[in-house]
């Protein structure tokens, strides 16, 4: 069985619970994310001046920025009861409408991963959220009939991974939409500062960068590794956490200067030296590394190829000069990109216009 990682987007319960107490409000609380923050305020007020219920509103971006804290803020905002629920949960139309027809006026819903909820269901989501109306078909065959169900205005807050996978009938029904990007090392210090706060931690400003630099841009990640240099702190008795006493805690969870865990580094590790670098298939490097493919894909790679230390192409996964050196490895002469100490050299041609170029040679 794989040991959990430190840096995963999964939490256990007691995670849950400490996250909860760290998360903010209200809007003026939240760290980052300037450009939606400033948008959802202007959207929040408008709502309140009209004595209405707020438009619905999608929030989409990576795990662990901040969609689910972002729909509570917004049921604080407009003084509303909180309903929580997602995708996975609703298979079926009727799981949707005993919840629908169980809202209060002015409710806020929120529906997380709202992408996979199934195709019966957000059909009829469609009506409800233009119209605040529901058809509940009774019996079967030709004696069906469909009953209309009246709704109380409502807001829907949907949040998702993957917005490419929202249906555009779905998606044009949301009168917001907000994308949360990644935070940057300063923002992310903010939200360290008053996590400390929250935690009565002693914590040095070189402190925070350090925890913050290793963070992977998620304020979810950095919340858990400040709580991981407090249980290091502890147990040393350290009073006052500096840069060399939170590199040491995170040095022993194995979470290195770049963010990069055990899980990441065995990937690049693997691909650099039983490989060559790549090209490699996915099924392959997974069982080289003992993880399922979809580990691989979704919790390793996404911040490796975003970091630039390791490629995905048309012939499988590579590593790029950048990893190698990371890893502390020569870069052997006839690995991909070895011509450069960048990803894309003077005169060179991107990895996935040359392979494509090399799959069709293939195929001819």
């Amino acid at each position: 069985m794989a040991e959990p990682s430190l840096v995963s987007t999964g939490e256990e319960p007691e995670e849950r619970a400490i996250e909860a107490a760290l998360r903010p409000k209200h809007l003026d609380d939240f760290v980052g994310q300037q450009r939606v923050r400033r948008q959802l305020s202007l959207v929040l007020e408008a709502s309140r001046l009209r004595g209405r219920s707020a438009d619905h509103v999608l929030l989409s971006g990576p795990p662990g920025l901040g969609k689910t804290t972002l729909a509570m803020i917004i049921a604080a905002e407009m003084n509303a009861p909180l309903r929580i629920s997602s995708g996975p949960a609703i298979q079926h139309a009727g799981d949707l409408a005993a919840i629908l027809s169980s809202l209060s006026e002015g409710e806020v819903l929120f529906l997380d991963e709202i992408h996979r909820m199934s195709r019966p269901a957000e059909e009829m989501l469609y009506m409800a959220m233009e119209d605040f109306r529901v058809d509940i078909v009774v019996g079967k065959g030709a004696g069906a009939t469909a009953i209309p169900l009246d709704l109380p205005p409502f807001t829907l807050v949907g949040a998702t991974t993957r917005a490419g996978l929202l249906p555009g009938p779905l998606r044009d029904r949301f009168g917001f939409t907000g994308h949360l990007e990644f935070y940057s090392v300063e923002e992310l210090e903010l939200v360290l500062r008053r996590s400390a706060g929250l935690l009565d931690l002693r914590v040095t400003s070189a402190g925070f960068t350090e925890v913050a630099g290793r963070s992977r841009g998620t304020p979810r990640i950095a919340n858990r590794l400040l709580r991981r240099v407090r249980d290091w702190a502890l147990v040393h008795r350290i009073e006052r956490i500096d840069a060399r006493a939170a590199a040491a805690a995170l040095d022993m969870y194995e979470v290195d200067a770049r963010g990069l865990d055990r899980l990441d580094r065995a990937v690049l590790t693997a691909l650099a030296t039983k490989f060559g670098g790549g090209p490699v298939g996915l099924s392959t490097l997974a069982i080289a590394v003992g993880e399922e493919p979809e580990t691989v894909e979704t919790v390793a790679e996404p911040y490796l190829v975003r970091e630039g230390l390791m490629g995905r192409t048309p012939r499988g996964r590579i590593v790029t000069p950048a990893a190698y050196e990371h890893l502390g490895l020569p870069v052997p002469p006839d690995a991909p990109f070895a011509y450069s100490s960048t990803l894309f050299g003077p005169g060179s041609a991107p990895a996935d216009e040359a392979g494509d170029d090399d799959v069709l040679a293939e195929w001819r």
